[in-house]
């Protein structure tokens, strides 16, 4: 006969062990199924972050393409600015061109009439520290054979004699113009204009000091030596 102690120890046992089994399947059943917090929600926290991600790299494409765009419009409009411009500086480069054309042409139709008709040669480096008639007579000087050292002899002796003025007369005299030519009309010879163009002036005078003196240097001499030429 079975002791009431010992059936008492073993449904004791038996119950121990059928509430642990219990337990283990419990928790293996909430592993297997989890809670409402579980993977699933993570998986929709990476798409929303995904999709989130990708809405700001078009925010910036978009943002790029417009900045662009900009850039563009801003670039067009200045290459437009600075075209009107140039065109507009053109027509005003244009318009002074014509205007300093017609000045020109202007006044020499009046040096026509009353002098001095304007030199139109060309003017050497060397000449250019000069002005008006004087440059003109450097200019001619060279061209006409004679060095550039030549001038100041030149300079000094139509300096005394008329001042380098194509309209200067001596009134005991009659010599007229710069290189004080007696009588003036003798410098017809070197153009119909003689009254009014220190250029006609002038190169009837180099050829006048040329033929008798060989150079200006010679005629200064002759010059301070008997105060004339």
């Amino acid at each position: 006969m079975i002791r009431p102690q010992l059936l008492k120890s073993v449904g004791a046992r038996v119950a121990a062990v059928a509430l642990l089994l219990a337990g283990v399947a419990g928790g293996v059943q909430l592993a297997r199924h989890g809670g409402d917090d579980g993977p699933g929600t993570a998986s929709k926290e990476a798409v929303a972050a995904a999709e989130q991600a990708a809405i700001q790299r078009e925010a910036k494409h978009a943002a790029d393409r417009a900045a662009r765009a900009e850039s563009e419009r801003t670039a067009a409009l200045k290459a437009s600015s600075m075209a009107k411009r140039a065109a507009a500086d053109a027509r005003s480069l244009e318009a002074a061109q014509k205007k300093a054309t017609a000045e020109k042409k202007a006044a020499a139709q009046r040096a026509a009439q009353t002098g001095p008709v304007p030199y139109t040669g060309t003017i050497p480096a060397a000449c250019k520290t000069f002005s008006g008639s004087r440059e003109i007579g450097c200019a001619l000087m060279i061209k006409a054979g004679f060095g550039f050292g030549e001038f100041s002899c030149l300079n000094k002796l139509w300096d005394h004699e008329s001042g380098w003025n194509y309209k200067a007369t001596n009134p005991g005299s009659g010599a007229y113009g710069i290189p004080q030519a007696y009588p003036g009309d003798k410098m017809s010879s070197a153009g119909s204009d003689w009254k009014i163009s220190p250029a006609t002036q002038i190169k009837w005078g180099l050829g006048y000091i040329k033929g008798r003196y060989d150079s200006p240097c010679g005629a200064w001499n002759h010059f301070q030596n008997n105060g004339s030429y």
